[in-house]
Formats: C-alpha cells, sequence, structure tokens
C-alpha cells in the first residue's frame, strides 16, 4: 500500500509541476508584491523592519487564495474526481496527499524565500527563522481552509469572490498569531502562547479538514 501512495504522490507532484500556471502564479504574484510594499510605503530601513512580517504574511495569504482557487476543477473536468471516488483507497487519504502536493509546489517556494527578503529587509536571523516557522506552521493551515472553501464553490461561477469572502474570515487568527510571533520576537517578549496557539490550530486543520474536504466533495459528486 505504501508503494501505491508513494506513487500517487509521485503523480500528483509531476501532475502539479507540469501546469506550469498552478505554481508560477502565486509565486510570481508573491514576490511582485512584495517588490511593491517598499514602494506603497517608505523606503525607510527601520520601518520597513517593523512592517515586512506583516506584509509577507499578506501576501503568503493572497497568493494562498490565488493557488487554491481551482484545486479541483481539473479533476472534475477530466474526471479524475469520479476515479478517486470510487478508488478502494479512502478518499480521505487521497485528498491528503494531494493537499500535501499542493502546499509542496505552492507554500514551500514562499517559505524558501524568505532567508533572502529577511536579509533584503535587514531583518535578524533569529527574526527570520521565527517568521519561517510561523510561515511553516501556517501555510498548511491556509491551504487546508482555502481547499474546504474551494470545495464547497465547485462547479459555482465566479467562485473566486465567493471564495475570498469564504476562507479570509477564517484565516485571520492565523493571520494574527503568525505576524504576533515575529513581533514579539523584535520586542524580545516570549513567543511561546502564540506558538502554541498556531500548533494547535495546525495539528486541527490536519487532522479535521481533509475528511471535511473528502465529505463535501462526495456531496457534490452526488448532486
Amino acid at each position: 500500500m505504501s508503494k501505491r501512495l508513494l506513487g500517487i504522490f509521485y503523480y500528483e507532484l509531476l501532475l502539479s509541476l507540469r501546469r506550469s500556471y498552478e505554481w508560477s502564479y502565486p509565486l510570481i504574484f508573491f514576490i511582485i508584491m512584495m517588490s511593491l510594499f517598499p514602494l506603497a510605503f517608505t523606503p525607510n530601513a527601520i520601518f520597513l523592519k517593523t512592517i515586512i512580517p506583516g506584509c509577507i504574511w499578506m501576501a503568503a495569504l493572497l497568493a494562498s487564495l490565488l493557488s487554491l482557487e481551482n484545486i479541483f476543477f481539473a479533476d472534475m473536468e477530466d474526471g479524475n474526481l469520479e476515479q478517486m471516488m470510487f478508488s478502494n483507497l479512502p478518499l480521505t487519504l487521497l485528498v491528503a496527499i494531494k493537499l500535501l502536493v499542493k502546499w509542496i509546489v505552492t507554500e514551500l517556494p514562499l517559505i524558501i524565500l524568505i532567508p533572502l527578503l529577511g536579509l533584503m529587509f535587514n531583518l535578524n536571523l533569529h527574526t527570520i527563522a521565527v517568521l519561517s516557522l510561523s510561515l511553516l506552521l501556517g501555510t498548511p493551515i491556509l491551504t487546508l481552509v482555502g481547499s474546504l472553501g474551494a470545495t464547497l464553490t465547485l462547479g459555482l461561477n465566479q467562485n473566486g469572490a465567493l471564495l475570498g469572502l469564504l476562507i479570509l474570515p477564517l484565516n485571520i487568527p492565523v493571520l494574527i498569531f503568525g505576524v504576533s510571533m515575529v513581533t514579539n520576537t523584535d520586542t524580545n517578549l516570549s513567543i511561546s502562547g502564540s506558538l502554541a496557539f498556531l500548533a494547535g490550530l495546525f495539528v486541527f486543520a490536519i487532522t479535521l479538514l481533509p475528511l471535511a474536504i473528502a465529505k463535501s466533495l462526495r456531496l457534490m459528486m452526488d448532486d
């Protein structure tokens, strides 16, 4: 069974990489946003050092929304979604593999860029490490919540606007505690509270949301 799961993982990864728009658009969007923030505010290095962690989190949130708008649409169009339904493997497990690949392709490159962005905006190494950790815990939550919203709006016309209305309020706690980890680091305060809350949301999301997404897909296909 493990070989079969690895084969499915490899297939999904190869398919996502071949669909260059799935990973290139969010990455380009993220880079453009980070390039525009200094122009929109001020080139003052001290001011940018204060606001840039929040800007990075906001850019990551919007890039995640962009990447997840049509996550299951191609599978529904080519019949792959129906094959997942009738597979002898649990649909929840197949959904989890697909979401893991989606996170690796779209979110992990953003996290890899964080050290470079941190050095560009004069962040110290400790702040860069905490920011990377917060994104490492927070971006899977963004992917899971966004995927649930994409499932609920699957097949609707102009689902992008509705998707944003659904998931942006749900992602606000992730954004708040992710940014607070970095700001507490800069002010020499403890990050344990924010870290514990974000880690709790992470465990909750990876435990329950793949099951909720699988149930939503079954209901949608049954209709």
